[in-house]
């Protein structure tokens, strides 16, 4: 069965960094584009950052450009999202998915990022 597993979300102060990881597992990320979304309690989800196949290139929100960095590692099975000067704004969980506007797989469980002092 297809899983995706976020991780390295937490509690970190404006102006702070965090690293999430999504590992994936029962399809090989690199025959697709990955992306990751995020999500406010009572809102829609957001587009975030998308990575093609090959990692050759990426597009990122307005609202993250700049400050966020999308990589993927193939041969792990993994993407990467390096966050820095973080805002309260960037309060969400998050998620990764294959695909972009259209999402390939169920979701996973996400991992929450607080940006509070």
């Amino acid at each position: 069965q297809v899983q995706l597993v976020e991780s390295g979300g937490g509690l970190v102060q404006p102006g702070g960094s965090l690293r999430l990881s999504c590992i994936a597992s029962e399809f090989r990320i690199s025959l697709f584009p990955m992306s990751w979304f995020r999500q406010v309690s009572g809102k829609q989800r957001e587009l975030v950052a998308t990575i093609l196949r090959g990692g050759g290139s990426t597009d990122y929100a307005d609202s993250v450009e700049g400050r966020f960095t999308i990589t993927r590692d193939d041969a792990r099975n993994t993407v990467y999202l390096q966050m820095h000067s973080l805002k309260p704004e960037d309060t969400a969980v998050y998620y990764c998915n294959a695909g972009i506007r259209s999402t390939f797989f169920q979701w996973g469980q996400g991992t929450q990022v607080t940006v509070s002092s």
